[in-house]
């Protein structure tokens, strides 16, 4: 679980129905046609903009922002190393037995093991690395401009609701219901944007860096112990991938 976007969007929800109940009754704080409105017209307005395919992904690309396990860059070369180690060893097939964990290195590692040239494996998992990193983008990108659509969304609402008020000035009973509306639907617009949808693009965003990242830590891995490099070699250029700071307390403990 990623404990920060948990917690963030815990505490801002928090915050913002804390400040519902101590102004009174939180009910006048729900509207359906506001609802409607915002939440509706903000998913089919996004939906227009993305073909089908695409748009249903970003239900599933979302979770990543609250859960999602990547192994860091220290366990990553820990087990890169070992296997250069095994192929320094007994050959290419004696990673047959290696037990690893990551899918992407799991590909490098039979693509070696099958005999394929090394650049016929830095193309094809060059590439995969391109394809992954465009996919996380593109659900970073719905999630951003169902963001940007949610306050415009309020907005419309906001006129509807005035137009209903102007329209009925006769009718005193009728202008809190519609200035309701008018309001709700900007409040809606504002707590959807930015409290949902713009954080969870830019978590995206981070999610798809990090898993990048790793893939290219991984990619010089594979390259590394396809050329026969030195596992000590190896591990050190790979610790470029590493922080300063991070990289001298591994070497410390090691």
């Amino acid at each position: 679980m990623d404990l920060a976007t948990i917690i963030g969007f815990i505490a801002a929800m928090g915050f913002v129905v804390m400040a519902m109940v101590m102004g009174g009754d939180i009910t006048i704080f729900f509207n359906v046609p506001s609802v409607l409105i915002v939440f509706g017209g903000s998913i089919f307005v996004v939906l227009m903009q993305y073909p089908m395919s695409q748009f249903l992904t970003a239900g599933k690309v979302c979770g990543k922002a609250f859960s999602f396990k990547l192994q860091t860059p220290e366990e990553l070369i820990e087990k890169i190393v070992e296997m250069a180690d095994a192929a320094r060893k007994g050959g290419f097939l004696a990673l047959e037995e290696a037990e690893i964990d990551n899918s992407f290195m799991q590909k490098g590692v039979d693509m070696l093991v099958d005999g394929h040239d090394v650049e016929v494996v830095r193309a094809t998992m060059g590439k995969d690395i391109t394809n992954t990193t465009e996919r996380h983008e593109s659900g970073a990108e719905i999630y951003k401009a169902m963001g940007d659509c949610a306050p415009a969304m309020g907005m419309i609402g906001t006129l509807i609701g005035l137009v209903a008020m102007l329209s009925n000035m006769d009718d005193p009973k009728s202008i809190g219901p519609a200035m309701a509306v008018a309001l709700l639907t900007t409040l809606y617009g504002a707590m959807l944007a930015n409290l949902f949808c713009l954080p969870v693009s830019f978590k995206l965003n981070v999610r798809a860096q990090e898993e990048k990242l790793n893939q290219s830590l991984i990619l010089d891995g594979i390259l590394g112990i396809a050329d026969g490099q030195n596992p000590r070699v190896i591990e050190g250029v790979l610790k470029g991938y590493i922080a300063e700071g991070k990289r001298g307390t591994s070497e410390e403990a090691e």
